[in-house]
């Protein structure tokens, strides 16, 4: 009588780098698809008006941003103080003195903090009228 002998097979082994090549690939396809959404640098409460516009376009105008407690003034995401906003003022109005300069200021931000801003912007030389970011008062 002969005995069929079996073999014993090997369990199968994971191979892991197909598996990290598959996450990575879900990875870099979950980045691709989702939205991030822009946290502002600081809160503002813009100040109500029923006869301005809702608020002046960010992407052609330069935004000096005005906020109720120190540091008062940013120029985009840094903070900046008061003599070095009027020397960067005066720098930008050389290079194109038809860019639209927009102050977006908190409601509570000290009135000679704004003024400040608005007599650097005149300073520097723009020739277009300052713009004002607003929001529509609530129904």
């Amino acid at each position: 009588m002969n005995f069929y002998e079996r073999k014993r097979r090997q369990p199968p082994a994971v191979i892991i780098v197909p598996l990290i090549d598959i996450l990575m690939v879900l990875l870099v396809f979950m980045m691709a698809t989702s939205t991030f959404k822009m946290q502002p640098a600081i809160r503002l409460t813009l100040p109500e008006s029923r006869e301005g516009r809702q608020g002046a376009s960010q992407d052609d105008s330069l935004v000096i941003t005005i906020a109720n407690e120190a540091p008062y003034f940013y120029l985009g995401r840094e903070a900046i103080e008061l003599d070095p906003l009027e020397a960067t003022l005066r720098q930008r109005a050389d290079e194109d003195p038809d860019t639209v300069v927009s102050i977006r200021a908190d409601t509570n931000a000290p009135w000679g903090k704004v003024v400040g801003a608005m007599d650097a912007v005149k300073k520097a030389g723009f020739k277009r009228p300052i713009a004002a970011f607003t929001r529509l008062p609530a129904p």
